[in-house]
């Protein structure tokens, strides 16, 4: 499996833990291995869960856990006034607190690729509404803690086309 296939696995593994740990107060270290052991490149129930880096998903799991304050007033400021993260669906809550935790801390990771990434997670559990909102809420915080990388990429000049045959 290529390493994009297996980090995306991660975030979609992060983002399930991150709601489990909400929905059953689930402690970190009890979800990293719930996770790790029975879920994580397993079939359960009839459903595939693919392999994931374990490293990656570790990574957004204990980051977005230990800078849950940081991220959660960064995403509240970005939703829309009077819609504070608390009162988001917890699926979509843990969507936004890991996108928000790889914006914000994962500079390694582009800003492109992490929105993407979670408005196809969003995706996978809603036909609504939610990707959207999961598009321009990350897309705001993009441009807040990675001021000019967003826009660099529009503004580049595109390259120069190749003299070809004539046909």
């Amino acid at each position: 499996m290529a390493k994009t296939a297996e980090r995306s696995a991660a975030r979609l593994a992060a983002v399930q833990a991150l709601y489990q740990m909400e929905v059953a107060g689930k402690g970190v270290i009890d979800a990293l291995a719930e996770f790790e052991a029975f879920w994580i490149g397993r079939e359960v129930e009839g459903v595939s869960f693919e392999p994931a880096e374990n490293a990656f998903f570790r990574a957004v799991l204990a980051g977005v856990v230990e800078e849950q304050r940081a991220i959660d007033g960064k995403v509240d400021k970005a939703l829309s006034e009077g819609w504070p993260l608390k009162r988001v669906e917890a699926v979509l809550r843990a969507i936004l607190r890991a996108g928000g935790y790889e914006l914000m801390f994962r500079k390694d990771v582009p800003a492109r690729v992490v929105i993407s990434e979670y408005v196809e997670i969003a995706h996978r559990f809603y036909d609504q509404d939610e990707p959207g909102l999961v598009n321009g809420v990350l897309d705001a915080l993009a441009r807040e803690v990675r001021q000019g990388e967003l826009e660099a990429r529009r503004t580049a000049k595109p390259a120069p086309k190749r003299a070809g045959k004539a046909r």
